[in-house]
């Protein structure tokens, strides 16, 4: 059933977006006793996690990983709930030029993993901030550059773009997924929340004693707001503030970069891979993908994954392009007959999605500190929440959620000191 609000008057907060954030700070500050309505520009709930079904099997179209079980509040609340929670695969698949790899090969790749993860934590602990490239060491040989690739993978840009302070771990040992899909787990959550569908927010005015909200389905006025608009869609200026932002916050909102991350949905029932939600690396020949998810949830589905720099090639190409390119590099490994039942099902455009404008936030080198900024209310009035100020989980719906549990528990405590 789709959710719609069921508050009257005017409600304790407004929560603008209905992503993990915002749904984790509505369930909070509702437990809390406060009211809110949550106003969603989308026709839709989840934000960046959606799940869809293809050939009658769910597929996660955003987020797809619960990535740090052990401190990811999703995988604990999942946990709690029973939900069809499994462990991510830590073995995953090696293949050279199409065959696969030896014991040693494998374990030349895992050095390297393993050289470049000591390097980068020990490089962290310098006061100066660096760009996490100037961190990889020597001595990775023929394999750095697959795992620079695969660390800008998962940044959502290249490694000289990010910000060593702000590197995510590559520790895949306490990852999981969810049956049915991570999205259509965020939308379970957030079943029967009062939350308004098809509500673009144009303005916050805080000029009074509360805000007014105005959007594309009337005013609303409300003691205070949470803001879970991603970074890049803020840049954008798609929400007006008045009076402006203060200018820490404004500069804080721009320092972020936006983080690219899209995969091509492939339906390969012969595929040569073994086992359930295993990642590959195919190495070897001209050009690698950049990342590879194989047999979901135990399916003939794979995720071809792109990275940034693909990304903005394709950009300047038909909306076809990463198909293409996927199949040419596919077929460099195993041979246009071996693909001979591949279908392509879809591909994801985040970057080009008016309310996402970016699969997540990153953070250059030297900008670490501008989270912090946001974190602090504006005017006890507006706080700030979503996966870009998560510092132990950004960029993953588990950090939106640890980020909208934190702005209502702070908002809860500012209104109840003002009663």
């Amino acid at each position: 059933m789709t959710p719609e609000s069921s508050s009257t008057g005017e409600p304790d907060v407004v929560i603008v977006g209905a992503g993990s954030a915002g749904i984790a700070a509505a369930r909070r500050l509702l437990a809390q006793g406060l009211t809110v309505t949550l106003l969603e520009a989308r026709n839709r709930i989840g934000g960046r996690t959606v799940t869809r079904p293809f050939r009658g099997h769910p597929l996660d179209l955003g987020a797809h990983w619960l990535h740090a079980g052990p401190i990811n509040p999703l995988v604990k609340l999942g946990f709690e709930r029973r939900e069809p929670l499994r462990r991510a695969p830590t073995d995953g698949h090696f293949y050279l030029r199409g065959k696969p790899g030896n014991l040693a090969q494998r374990a030349s790749l895992d050095r390297a993993f393993a050289m470049a993860d000591r390097a980068m934590t020990q490089a962290a602990k310098a006061r100066e901030d660096q760009s996490a490239s100037k961190a990889l060491p020597a001595g990775m040989g023929m394999l750095g550059h697959r795992v620079a690739d695969i660390h800008g993978l998962v940044s959502g840009r290249p490694l000289d773009e990010v910000s060593l302070h702000d590197f995510p771990s590559m520790e895949y040992a306490d990852n999981l997924f969810i049956a049915g899909g991570l999205g259509g787990y965020v939308a379970r959550l957030g079943r029967n929340l009062p939350i308004r569908l098809g509500a673009a927010v144009h303005s916050i005015d805080w000029s009074g004693q509360g805000v007014t909200i105005e959007s594309s389905i009337g005013t609303l006025r409300a003691k205070a707001a949470i803001v879970t608009t991603p970074m890049a869609v803020l840049q954008a200026d798609a929400i007006r503030f008045a009076p402006a932002l203060p200018n820490e916050v404004q500069q804080a909102i721009h320092g972020f970069t936006q983080g690219v991350y899209e995969h091509v949905i492939l339906h390969w029932p012969d595929a040569p891979f073994k086992g359930s939600d295993r990642l590959a690396t195919l190495i070897g020949t001209h050009r690698s993908p950049p990342g590879l998810l194989t047999r979901i949830d135990g399916t003939p589905f794979h995720f071809f994954e792109i990275d940034q720099p693909h990304a903005a090639r394709f950009d300047k190409r038909d909306p076809h392009a990463p198909a293409r390119f996927a199949r040419e590099v596919l077929a460099e490994h195993f041979g246009h007959r071996a693909l001979r039942n591949v279908s392509v099902m879809h591909a994801t455009t985040w970057r080009h999605d008016p309310w996402s404008r970016a699969s997540w936030a990153v953070i250059p080198p030297g900008l670490a500190a501008i989270r912090d900024s946001l974190k602090a209310p504006v005017g006890e009035r507006i706080w700030f929440a979503g996966e870009a100020l998560s510092r132990a989980q950004w960029g993953t719906a588990g950090g939106a959620w640890e980020e909208g549990e934190r702005a209502a528990g702070e908002i809860a405590e500012t209104l109840r000191a003002s009663r």
